[in-house]
């Protein structure tokens, strides 16, 4: 791994690793203005029945939490010419839905159940640009509380390796702590023999805009530090800022 400005760094915080299994299907519905999502009809409905169908499968005793996202904002990223070299679409998904698990061992099971394969089909029909991952926990700083009204982040991060991923975003994570009282973050990295443009998603949230936004923006050490060392690991950092969509279930567990 390549070090940059390695007298910015902060150490992070960890906590075990969650034994959960978790499953994204991101989709490309809407537009973006820039770095804002724009109104759409066809969002607003993808929304509705991915929320239908995640309140269905919060139902099952191997589910613990089916949570629907709505895209708001794309903040400063990194990485434009590492997605253009390797030929990948930029991530512009402003519809997620992320189903966790009790464990890995239950993915496929719910993979097959009749909801799951529904909803996946509606985004099938509905955009040629999705992401689906079935996922374990390689590392966290907390579990991401989905009961609160928070901004959600999704960051998907492009590289020909997940070890340097991992590498750097827990290199870096510490600055988020310090610079953007940054509460939790769990790292979603794919289960083998699973192919795409994204090596690994991590998960996180901020109670408000002020927490963290103004340090993206404003903060030059998150250009000289954060995003300087994934661009010299070849790593494209692609986050996104999400709303909870509040009908889908499963909010008590």
């Amino acid at each position: 791994m390549k070090i940059v400005n390695g007298q910015l760094a902060e150490p992070v915080t960890l906590t075990e690793p969650s034994a959960g299994g978790f499953l994204v299907i991101a989709a490309e519905i809407g537009r973006w203005a820039g770095p804002f999502a724009l109104p759409s009809r066809s969002r607003e409905r993808m929304l509705a029945r991915a929320a239908g169908l995640c309140a269905t499968l919060a139902d099952r005793g191997d589910v613990l939490e089916a949570v629907v996202f709505r895209g708001a904002l794309r903040p400063p990223g990194e990485g434009a010419d590492i997605l253009a070299e390797a030929g990948a679409r930029p991530a512009r998904y402003d519809v997620v839905a992320l189903i966790l698990t009790r464990g890995v061992d239950d993915l496929d099971a719910v993979r097959d159940d009749v909801a799951y394969r529904a909803l996946s089909a509606e985004v099938s029909g509905a955009t040629e640009h999705s992401y689906r991952v079935a996922a374990g926990n390689p590392a966290r700083i907390a579990d991401v509380d989905h009961r609160s009204d928070h901004w959600f982040l999704f960051n998907y991060f492009h590289c020909d390796d997940a070890e340097k991923v991992y590498a750097v975003w827990r290199y870096t994570a510490g600055w988020f702590q310090r610079r953007t009282a940054l509460p939790n973050s769990t790292l979603l990295r794919p289960l083998p023999g699973q192919d795409g443009d994204v090596g690994i998603v991590n998960h996180a949230s901020w109670p408000t805009l002020r927490s963290f936004l103004p340090a993206l923006l404003l903060r030059p050490t998150f250009r000289s530090f954060v995003l300087a060392n994934f661009k010299a690991n070849g790593v494209a950092a692609q986050p996104i800022i999400y709303r909870r969509v509040r009908r889908e279930a499963g909010s008590g567990h």
